[in-house]
C-alpha cells in the first residue's frame, strides 16, 4: 500500500473513531509497527494529528463543520440529550460553537427558552421555531466552522447574561484544563464563560484527552461535564476536587 494511501486511511480512522492506538493502527492496514509509527510521525509533522502514548489522535480543530458533523453523531447525540435536561423552560441558553452544541440545538425544539448563540448552524436550526426566543451574536464571520467571533462578538457577551452555557472542546487535558486548537476562538468561548451562570462542558471519549494548544479555562471554571468517556485517575481526580459533577450517558 503507498504511503499516501495509509495517511488517508489513518487520518479517516482517527476522525471517525477517536484516538487509536498504533497496535490497532497496524492491523487496519496490515503494516508493520515501525510503519505505523513512521506514518504518524510524518502526519503529525504536517499537523494533521498528535501523536498520543501508544498511538495519536487527529487534529480537528481547523476541519470543515460539514466534515466533523459527520464524526460520532450517535455519542453527540446521547450527550446532547442528557445535557437538554437540564434546561427548564423560561430559562436563558449559551450555545458555544461546534457540532456538539448543534446536535443540542436540535434537541431544544419547542422549549419556551432563550437561546444565545455564535454558531451559525444553531441559528439556521432554530431561527424558525417560534417557541424560542433566539440572539444571534454578531461578528467576523469564520465561514469553513459555520462561527462568528473577533471583538465584536465580544462585546456583545459583554452585555448579556445566560442561565446555563454549553461549551464545546478540543481536549481535556488530565489536570481537567480545557483546550481548544484554534486561537480566534478562545476568547470568545472565555467571553461565554463570564457571561454565564452555570457552565456545562460537553466533551465526547475523543476529547480525553484530545488536542489542543491554547487553554480556554480551567476545571474550577466548570459545574457539570456531560460525556460519555469516564475519565482517567488524573482527570476525574482534578474535576472532583474542583467540585464539577460528572454526568456520564
Amino acid at each position: 500500500m503507498l504511503a499516501e494511501r495509509r495517511h488517508q486511511l489513518i487520518l479517516r480512522a482517527l476522525r471517525s473513531g477517536g484516538p487509536a492506538a498504533v497496535t490497532d493502527l497496524s492491523e487496519q492496514l496490515g503494516v508493520s509497527l515501525a510503519t505505523v509509527r513512521r506514518d504518524l510521525l510524518k502526519l503529525e509533522e504536517e499537523g494533521l494529528l498528535t501523536r498520543v502514548h501508544g498511538g495519536a489522535v487527529a487534529e480537528e480543530g481547523d476541519q470543515p463543520f460539514a466534515e466533523v458533523a459527520e464524526v460520532r453523531v450517535a455519542e453527540k447525540d446521547a450527550i446532547a440529550a442528557r445535557a437538554a435536561a437540564l434546561v427548564e423552560d423560561g430559562q436563558s441558553v449559551l450555545l458555544d460553537i461546534g457540532t456538539t452544541a448543534y446536535r443540542l440545538a436540535r434537541q431544544l425544539h419547542g422549549r419556551r427558552i432563550t437561546v444565545i448563540t455564535s454558531n451559525l448552524v444553531v441559528y439556521e436550526e432554530l431561527v424558525d421555531d417560534e417557541a424560542i426566543e433566539l440572539v444571534l451574536l454578531g461578528g467576523m464571520v469564520r465561514r469553513e466552522y459555520r462561527s462568528l467571533v473577533g471583538f465584536l462578538t465580544e462585546d456583545n457577551l459583554r452585555q448579556l447574561h445566560a442561565d446555563w452555557l454549553f461549551l464545546g472542546t478540543s481536549g481535556v487535558r488530565p489536570g481537567g484544563q480545557v483546550m481548544d486548537t484554534t486561537v480566534v476562538e478562545v476568547p470568545v468561548k472565555r467571553a461565554m464563560i463570564a457571561a454565564a451562570d452555570r457552565v456545562v462542558l460537553l466533551a465526547d471519549r475523543a476529547k480525553f484527552p484530545g488536542t489542543g494548544m491554547a487553554k480556554v479555562c480551567g476545571p474550577e471554571d466548570l459545574d457539570v461535564v456531560v460525556t460519555n468517556a469516564p475519565a482517567d485517575a488524573g482527570t476525574r481526580a482534578a474535576l472532583e476536587e474542583a467540585g464539577v459533577r460528572v454526568v456520564l450517558t
